[in-house]
């Protein structure tokens, strides 16, 4: 079930958090992170990466999670933006709204809030001049504006 049919590109784990580390504010990572114990504060995986979250049975967030792939055995309090595959073990526990992509869900796995299916990966904010979205959509509508 978890970890069949992954894509070749997702790497093993860089950083483990053990179960006697608690953290105190927001991570952001690239590649794999594993969680045991406890971080309080946003999880939020760098843009373009194929990170992979994996949060074992013990493994506590409160917070938000911004990842492309999650892994979740543990609890997570808070929001959970998943662009690509998440995948819920029987232990899994999400207070709070579920974004996904894809998703596989064992049984015994609890969200508490919304599940929300995303057709498309959401769109990552880039830095662009102010006004380039509006110059976009109506250059995209066949018109012009003079510069």
């Amino acid at each position: 079930m978890f970890g069949v049919g992954r894509k070749s590109g997702c790497s093993g784990i860089d950083t483990v958090i053990g179960s006697q580390t608690r953290l105190e504010g927001d991570i952001h990572f690239s590649g794999g992170l594993h969680v045991d114990g406890i971080i309080n504060g946003n999880l939020v995986a760098e843009p373009g990466t194929e990170a992979v979250l994996t949060v074992s049975e013990q493994g506590r967030i409160e917070g938000d999670v911004r990842v492309p792939n999650l892994v979740l055995n543990g609890a997570v309090q808070g929001d959970v933006y998943v662009s690509d595959r998440v995948e819920l073990a029987s232990c899994a526990r999400v207070t709070g709204n579920l974004y996904y992509h894809l998703i596989e869900m064992a049984m015994g796995a609890e969200v508490n809030g919304n599940l929300v299916h995303q057709v498309e990966p959401p769109r990552v904010a880039a830095t662009v001049e102010p006004g380039a979205d509006l110059l976009e959509e109506v250059e995209s509508a066949g018109m012009s504006i003079a510069k």
